[in-house]
């Protein structure tokens, strides 16, 4: 495997001490910044995480400002998701499309205020896209990248170490809300939400100066609840129907093959980009379907392409990822086939060979 070469083009966070300091294994590149990706092993991170508490060093989730007096009006533009009741405590996943109705991202939405939000972007230059839609617009607004570092607290003894640090109100937070709420004297955005399956927290550190002190107060605090450092499993993600941007969809995919027509406002009174193609996506049905798989065999090997799947000699999809799943002793995955594609005769083409699929109603429970 090659290494990493580093550079100041690519961005460390304002936790790498901490990820370091806690033997961090490997990394990818996101929004070029480092992103933790193995600590012990994935298997070892994957059954750690299930049973107890992980700190994330997810910074990578950057965030883009709109602030201004038609902060609002631009956030709602930018999504065929109705945001016009959101409030000021919430937290939207939200489909950002192109004018076909391409994905651009899948961002989490944070209202912080009428004319103040974060869009928590994946891996993509969309800063460069809200930009040119707020100064081809005219818009009274100011569109930047702030210094706000998310980082994440996941697993089942999560809620137990935040309240430890950050007091019993956490415990009060609901799934997609946030608090605001102190730590060593400032107010920080606490949201009840990440990455995985396994219940957690998103703690929108601004300020890099406190990243490291944070950081060290959560292992303080959870000392006797086996916290460690960890990041997004790529094992417990596929279990859990979570999709990853940039693997599982791209521009080439729209919200309604991937699942995410529940977002979309086809009928909307408002104005969105990609509103006309979205309607006439919505009317005729998407014409391929995102869906969770099992791959027959023993664990396949690494997914970092599209694997074809095929079906009386005929390419009907694609596996975008897939792993071996220690707790369902199969290899989960996540693919997209073509709409009314018969559940019978199912192979993927993976470096190893043909394997048999088996389409999966879901993997979670």
């Amino acid at each position: 495997m090659a290494l990493i070469s580093p550079s100041r083009r690519l961005r460390r966070t304002p936790f790498s001490d901490g990820v370091e300091a806690a033997g961090v294994r490997a990394y990818t590149v996101y929004n070029r910044m480092l992103l933790p990706t193995v600590f012990d092993s994935p298997q070892a991170d994957y059954a750690h995480l299930k049973a107890d508490v992980q700190v994330w060093d997810v910074a990578c989730e950057r965030q883009i400002e709109l602030r201004g007096p038609d902060a609002s009006a631009l956030m709602q533009y930018l999504t065929p998701r109705d945001l016009r009741r959101a409030g000021e405590d919430q937290c939207c996943y939200v489909p950002i499309v192109d004018n076909a109705g391409g994905m651009l991202n899948d961002p989490v939405a944070v209202k912080l205020d009428q004319d103040r939000w974060w869009i928590s972007i994946a891996d993509s230059d969309l800063l460069l896209w809200v930009k040119g839609i707020a100064q081809a617009r005219g818009l009274n607004v100011q569109v930047f990248e702030p210094d706000v570092s998310p980082l994440g607290v996941q697993g089942p003894k999560s809620e137990k170490l935040m309240a430890r640090v950050f007091g019993a109100a956490v415990q009060d937070i609901r799934f997609f809300r946030y608090a605001k709420l102190d730590f060593a004297g400032r107010s920080l955005v606490v949201a009840r939400s990440g990455y995985s399956k396994q219940g957690g927290f998103e703690i929108y550190v601004e300020g890099g100066d406190i990243g490291m002190p944070l950081w060290n107060a959560l292992f303080e605090a959870g000392r006797d609840l086996n916290v460690r450092a960890g990041c997004p499993n790529l094992i417990e993600r596929i279990e859990g129907g979570l999709l990853s941007y940039g693997n599982d969809m791209t521009a080439q995919n729209n919200p309604y093959e991937c699942g995410l027509g529940k977002f979309c406002t086809a009928d909307a009174d408002f104005d969105f980009i990609g509103r006309a193609a979205l309607a006439r996506i919505a009317a005729e049905g998407p014409a391929q379907n995102l869906c969770p798989l099992e791959i027959g065999g023993a664990a396949v090997p690494p997914c970092d392409r599209a694997w074809p799947v095929m079906q009386g000699g005929e390419t009907v999809g694609q596996i975008t990822s897939a792993a071996w799943s220690p707790d369902y002793a199969c290899n989960v995955a996540i693919g997209m086939l073509a709409r009314d594609t018969s559940p019978e005769g199912l192979s993927v083409q993976t470096p190893d060979g043909a394997r048999p699929v088996t389409r999966r109603a879901r993997f979670w429970i």
